[in-house]
């Protein structure tokens, strides 16, 4: 799958779900795939994270059959699912709604249970199964910004996971079981300046411990927050309609703006990839969001440039001080 999908129809149909952008970014052969992208001809001003997942592919024939999402992720996939057809991988196409309809949505979720062999009544059955290691994520999200044990890092990395939990969500909740109980044993941290962290998943990779090195901590990772699931009433088209991530920036906003304000975030760190079309949203987020934004841009793996580390430096110092003069809570 290129992006987030209902998992729960792939599991129910017998077959394991596997995010294409963690096997790309956890890879240390990362740098390879792009290039690999490349040489086959794709450009070099298209996101690395599409170039990622084709090199992924060129190089895992167990994976036979791709869900890619054609609305409501990168405008890219189209031209990537052609590519992939040449090298005879099937291709399967998903579009999120954008005007969130419930119809619209269910027919989607409908055509995807039907190309995999299996039915809705047996995704929503999974659903089920999932629930104890969704409510263990929401465990772990609400220890991140309230019980203040879990670190920004630590955060963003079960998050972005729970997109397929890595392939097996049994051990993924034991595993995550085990950090949940040591974590409740650590003493609260006490960081001066509370962060929140907006936009797709970063490239680069230690963003978290760059922040935390001046004094500030990431209490919200939105998308990954998104990618677990936090709202999960009513059935599995509704749990669908409520992730925000695929839909219009503005529903995407009514979230950031609650949860800001009830994590008590003093700025945010919005974050772009380059050649992606979300990069324009910042001209919206700018606008809409009530705290202070640094954005920073992202192009391939690897870790922060000093220059960006410059940058988000001085945006938690000045946090800080307002902190300091009693501007924030």
């Amino acid at each position: 799958m290129t992006t987030t999908i209902p998992s729960e129809v792939i599991w129910a149909a017998g077959c394991v779900p596997v995010d294409l952008n963690n096997i790309f970014i956890t890879s240390d052969r990362r740098d390879d795939y792009i290039k690999k992208a490349e040489r086959d001809g794709y450009p070099r001003n298209v996101c690395a994270w599409i170039k990622g997942i084709y090199g992924v592919l060129s190089e895992l024939p167990d994976i036979t059959t791709v869900v890619a999402v054609t609305q409501g992720d990168c405008s890219n996939t189209h031209a990537l699912m052609e590519t992939l057809q040449l090298k005879g991988i099937r291709t399967i196409p998903f579009a999120f709604p954008y005007n969130r309809d419930f119809d619209a949505l269910a027919r989607e979720i409908a055509m995807l249970a039907k190309e995999l062999g299996t039915t809705v009544g047996a995704a929503e059955a999974i659903r089920g199964t999932l629930e104890p290691v969704r409510k263990r994520l929401d465990e772990l999200d609400r220890m991140t910004w309230e019980g203040n044990r879990i670190t920004g890092a630590e955060n963003h990395l079960w998050l972005v996971s729970s997109s397929d939990f890595n392939s097996d969500y049994e051990r993924f909740s034991s595993e995550l079981g085990i950090l949940l109980d040591t974590a409740s044993k650590r003493t609260p941290f006490g960081e001066s300046v509370r962060l929140g962290y907006i936009g797709v998943p970063p490239i680069i990779d230690d963003l978290y411990d760059a922040a935390e090195a001046y004094g500030a901590r990431f209490v919200i990772n939105e998308i990954q927050r998104q990618f677990s699931m936090p709202e999960r009433g009513g059935g599995l088209v509704d749990q669908y309609l409520a992730y925000t991530y695929p839909y219009d920036v503005f529903h995407r906003l009514d979230y950031i703006n609650r949860e800001l304000a009830r994590r008590s975030v003093h700025g945010i760190v919005h974050y772009v990839q380059s050649f992606c079309h979300r990069h324009i949203e910042d001209i919206v987020i700018r606008k809409k969001v009530k705290v202070p934004v640094l954005t920073i841009e992202g192009e391939a793996p690897g870790n922060v440039d000093e220059r960006t580390k410059i940058r988000l430096q001085a945006f938690i110092e000045m946090l800080g001080r307002r902190v300091k003069k009693g501007m924030m809570h």
